[in-house]
């Protein structure tokens, strides 16, 4: 595959570029596209996606909290995502991604506190390792080593006090629901 044609570069590019942007020229950007729900506070509101701000269920990838978190993200991302998509290509990669995406951040939404905001585009990396891990065996990755990744990302993200772990979970189950009918459908 090549590599300046993938989506997973196109992401890396789009996410590293709106990060470089947040930080450099339009620093308000994060906060508008940063993920929260939004509402009513003692003396007035704040905005968010309970009072209309849906973008920000896709824009939360497009920020990170961090040089650390979006390296961190992006080396996933790549490492991960580079073997899905070569797998399932660019249409189901796209689907997998989105999805999980949008499984992350309304995950985030519904069980996490109302009044704190979350950044990143860990929830769909996330759903990127569920996402390995259906198409594991066909793909001719080592089942144990695939578990193994995961279970160590779980660890980190229980035991480092500030991450999202509801968007990993949310994020990780919609990559393995999305991706086992995309791959074992039946063909007519």
């Amino acid at each position: 595959m090549n590599q300046k044609q993938s989506l997973t570069t196109s992401l890396i590019v789009l996410i590293s570029g709106t990060f470089l942007l947040t930080q450099f020229v339009f620093p308000e950007l994060e906060t508008q596209f940063a993920l929260i729900h939004g509402g009513n506070y003692v003396n007035g509101y704040f905005p968010g996606v309970y009072t209309g701000q849906w973008w920000r269920l896709l824009t939360v990838a497009l920020t990170h909290a961090g040089w650390l978190h979006l390296v961190f993200n992006m080396l996933a991302l790549y490492s991960i995502g580079t073997p899905v998509e070569e797998f399932v290509g660019k249409f189901r990669f796209g689907i997998i991604f989105l999805g999980s995406l949008l499984a992350a951040s309304a995950t985030s939404l519904y069980f996490g506190p109302e009044n704190i905001y979350a950044v990143g585009a860990s929830g769909a990396v996330y759903g990127l390792f569920g996402a390995l891990f259906v198409i594991g065996k066909k793909a001719g990755a080592n089942y144990q080593n695939i578990a193994g990744v995961i279970i160590v990302n779980l660890l980190m993200t229980f035991t480092i006090s500030g991450i999202d772990w509801r968007a990993h979970i949310g994020g990780l189950v919609a990559g393995l629901v999305i991706t086992y009918p995309l791959i074992f459908r039946k063909r007519t």
